[in-house]
């Protein structure tokens, strides 16, 4: 087809695609055949009920039950339907099909995107990906409210800073397609666009093999983690990391959230928000010390150290408590943790 020619809708080449579509012209016809009947019935009842003379006078009526219950009934049939599909495509967008899905880590930044692969190659502005092998893409922005689109794959998500938002998607045709930020962002958003390259496996690994790997993200937040001295504390005075990624922790004030990514980075960021009960409080900030790819690299070291069991009675899937030391070595004593275990923080 020419690529010039006009389309009512953006190419096609996503799994998602098709649903996406699906669930568009349905409410498209409903919509258009919703308006069509109103104005139909308005111009009947003007023509039907109309005065014909001054001193006419309408007689009564009343509005017949079944017909009440019936429009009411359907109407809220019709919206029930159109939120159940809904509802189901959109979940289907946010879980992967698959859960070895390839991990690209995204950073938004004005007016950018930094991509990089599972092995160490970075792109700007361009992602290159092989056909039929599901994409789960872990974004963060580095400044403002950015949003990832691209058409073709019918997905758009926005980036907020301070958090990871995913989105995944599972290219179906070989090609090049549009990238976007689709959120106002700056002077230059609309610079913020580039190409995603859908490729034959075979061409996709060449494309690998020639493209310059720098550290993997875990390599790379391997390393943080030494240059930083996190081992130092981790495991005696602070949790332990390893095995942490998916488990319960219980807070020190009883509550208990899972260790995900969202949590590990604000640990990094933000120890104070959420310290883990029975450890001191003394882990420093690193906000300001680290770009978000640093903090990105830092969470997939932290999740390759071991993700939870899923079998309940695994001792892994127990919630996270520590017991804090009577004494802190190299830590004023302003800052000692109290004889009776107190909050802490974590990673």
């Amino acid at each position: 087809m020419n690529a010039n020619a006009f389309r009512l809708l953006p190419e096609s080449a996503s799994t998602q695609s098709p649903q996406v579509d699906a669930l568009f012209w349905f409410l498209t016809i409903v919509s258009v055949l919703i308006t069509l009947l109103i104005l139909v019935l308005i111009a009947a009842f003007a023509i039907r009920y109309r005065r014909r003379h001054e001193d006419e006078v309408p007689p009564a009526t009343r509005s017949p039950l079944a017909l009440e219950v019936g429009w009411t009934v359907a109407t809220l049939a019709g919206a029930m339907l159109m939120f159940v599909w809904g509802t189901h495509v959109y979940l289907d967008m946010k879980r992967p099909a698959s859960d070895n899905a390839m991990v690209v880590h995204v950073v938004g930044k004005q007016w950018m995107w930094k991509l990089q692969h599972p092995d160490g190659q970075r792109e700007i502005d361009e992602l290159h990906v092989p056909v039929g092998r599901p994409i789960k893409l872990v974004m963060s922005s580095q400044d403002v409210i950015h949003s990832f689109g691209i058409p073709a794959f019918r997905i758009k998500q926005d980036v907020v800073p301070g958090s990871y938002s995913t989105q995944w998607f599972t290219p179906t045709r070989v090609g090049r397609y549009h990238l976007y930020c689709n959120e106002y962002c700056g002077t230059l958003h609309s610079g913020m666009i580039g190409w995603v390259y859908v490729m034959e496996p075979g061409d996709y690994a060449a494309w690998l093999a020639g493209t310059p790997a720098g550290d993997s993200p875990v390599v790379a937040g391997a390393e943080l983690f030494r240059s930083y001295g996190c081992a130092q504390c981790h495991g005696q005075l602070a949790p332990t990391l390893a095995g942490l990624y998916g488990r319960p922790v219980r807070l020190s004030d009883n509550s208990t959230v899972t260790a995900d990514d969202n949590y590990i980075r604000e640990s990094i960021l933000n120890p104070p928000a959420r310290v883990v009960r029975g450890f001191p409080a003394i882990m420093p900030s690193f906000r300001g010390q680290l770009s978000e790819e640093q903090v990105s690299d830092l969470v997939a070291y932290i999740k390759s150290l071991g993700v939870a069991a899923t079998d309940p009675a695994h001792p892994a899937t127990r919630p996270i408590t520590g017991r804090a030391p009577d004494h802190v070595p190299n830590v004023p004593p302003s800052r000692q943790p109290p004889t009776t275990p107190r909050g802490v923080t974590d990673p």
